[in-house]
């Protein structure tokens, strides 16, 4: 009996707790829609911006009886919009209903009909339905809102829009069929770029390079990539995407230099909460280094929250750094299920030649006269002929430069020339003459994206003072008239 009085008393706090949670929620997403409704009048894209920043704030909160209660609350009764969002909501248990009725009694219902309050919802609809897992609705809702999008034009909407352009490709790549929406996303970047809709152009620009990346089509990413319009970026978050897959596109095609300067200042200007993308920037940057025989400091590795992911690269990056081969397929096979995944064992592959280049600088330093055999050995060449193998890798090396030697073929030897000194040669002012410009470049790129509010620096001039310098304008512009009187 006493049990069943204490379990009583429990259900009836919970209740009163959900109850109490749920118009705290509720008003909350009330003060949104007056926010947007606010902006769209007013056409400032900033508070718009404040809405969708507070909607993300609010994401873990949402609920299906919250939702559906201000969609009554927006939307207009019986309209179609809302009956389509209705019907992507699961159905509320009686509770839930006398929570909606009871939250829906403390204020009455505001409707509005604006296009801004109408995409939002569905926005807000599609964030739920994916929390939720929920992708078949998901993808459904979100067609639906692209198709309510194409009829509007209005520059209050384009945040929004961004946001909806994103989740849009998320649902589609989460039920892997983004090969079903790459028209539309070349249709819709179109669009936006008639509309001179910048931010929509940025994400759907993002969005079209990672569905070509998703299926290795990187000559076509880079053909759309080439030739899609370039304007200041708007946006930290789609930059550093961009930067990203510009990264990848570069890595792919050899050109190392631009691809490890891209991914640098992906991972640089990432947020820090993005910790995900912060390590594929990391992982792809240790990769194109070391292809440029490069070997990445210890601290790379060892940032917080990236340890364990960066485990397998550094193994990696050791083994290139000794220049062991053996070491390397040895790493090459433990973590090929990883380096698959990341999609970076091809580039791995690619290692193979470092791998060795780096072993016969050792040798080369380490001895001022080995026999080939010898060379073979230590580079652990595991082919049917290794003496000539050596000798044509030492021969590449010379003429690529790796190493200062020559090649005794009548003795079968590998002869090193004494190493000169660094300072006397121009390679110590190229090194430093690139950190000048790479700081340099830094600090312009701060400088560009500080913010100030308009006009903080001007004092408001009061209307006794505002006549006054009215006045003075007059009589000056009469002056400078009389004297151009005079000259004639």
């Amino acid at each position: 009996m006493t049990a069943d009085v204490e379990m009583k008393e429990v259900q009836a706090l919970s209740n009163s707790v959900s109850s109490a949670a749920v118009p705290y929620t509720l008003q909350h997403l009330k003060e949104i829609a007056s926010l947007i409704e606010n902006g769209a009048q007013a056409k400032e894209v900033r508070r718009i911006v404040r809405a969708v920043r507070l909607t993300m704030m609010l994401r873990r909160k949402l609920r299906a009886y919250v939702i559906s209660a201000f969609l009554g609350h927006v939307l207009t009764p019986g309209s179609e919009v809302l009956a389509k969002l209705s019907s992507y909501l699961p159905k509320t248990d009686e509770h839930e209903m006398d929570v909606d009725t009871a939250a829906s009694a403390v204020q009455g219902p505001a409707k509005h009909s604006i296009p801004e309050l109408e995409i939002y919802c569905y926005l807000l609809v599609l964030i739920f339905l994916i929390d939720q897992k929920r992708y078949d609705e998901a993808k459904a809702c979100s067609s639906a809102s692209i198709a309510r999008l194409r009829n509007v034009n209005r520059r209050t909407v384009d945040v929004i829009a961004a946001r909806l352009y994103f989740y849009y490709s998320f649902t589609y790549e989460l039920t892997n069929n983004l090969t079903e929406i790459r028209g539309t996303l070349l249709a819709l970047h179109r669009m936006a770029t008639l509309r001179r809709d910048e931010l929509g152009q940025e994400t759907l620009l993002n969005l079209l390079l990672r569905n070509y990346l998703h299926y290795n089509l990187y000559d076509q990413a880079e053909k759309l990539r080439s030739k899609a319009p370039h304007f200041e970026a708007h946006s930290n978050q789609q930059f550093c995407r961009y930067l990203f897959y510009l990264g990848k596109i570069r890595t792919i095609q050899l050109e190392y230099t631009d691809a490890k300067e891209s991914l640098l200042q992906a991972a640089r200007k990432a947020p820090v909460a993005a910790r995900g993308f912060r390590i594929q920037c990391n992982k792809w940057a240790v990769i194109v280094r070391l292809l440029l025989g490069e070997i990445p400091e210890r601290t790379v590795f060892m940032q917080k929250g990236m340890k364990k992911a960066l485990t397998p690269y550094f193994e990696l990056t050791n083994a290139v750094r000794i220049g062991d081969l053996e070491l390397f397929r040895k790493v090459a096979d433990k973590f090929s299920g990883t380096f698959n995944s990341d999609r970076t064992y091809n580039l791995i592959v690619r290692l193979r030649h470092n791998v060795i280049r780096t072993g016969l600088r050792n040798i080369s330093i380490s001895y001022s006269r080995i026999s080939l055999a010898d060379v073979a050995r230590k580079l652990r060449l595991d082919s049917q002929n290794p003496v000539a193998d050596a000798e044509s890798i030492v021969a590449k090396a010379i003429r690529d430069g790796a190493i200062d030697a020559i090649i005794d073929h009548a003795n079968g030897w590998m002869v090193s020339k004494e190493t000169g000194n660094v300072y006397s040669t121009n390679e110590p002012q190229i090194t430093f003459n690139s950190r000048i410009a790479f700081c340099l470049n830094m600090h312009n790129e701060a400088v560009r994206a500080l913010r100030f509010p308009p006009n903080s620096n001007k004092e408001k001039e009061s209307e006794e003072k505002r006549r006054e310098r009215q006045q003075q304008e007059q009589e000056l512009a009469k002056h400078i008239a009389e004297e151009d009187d005079s000259d004639f």
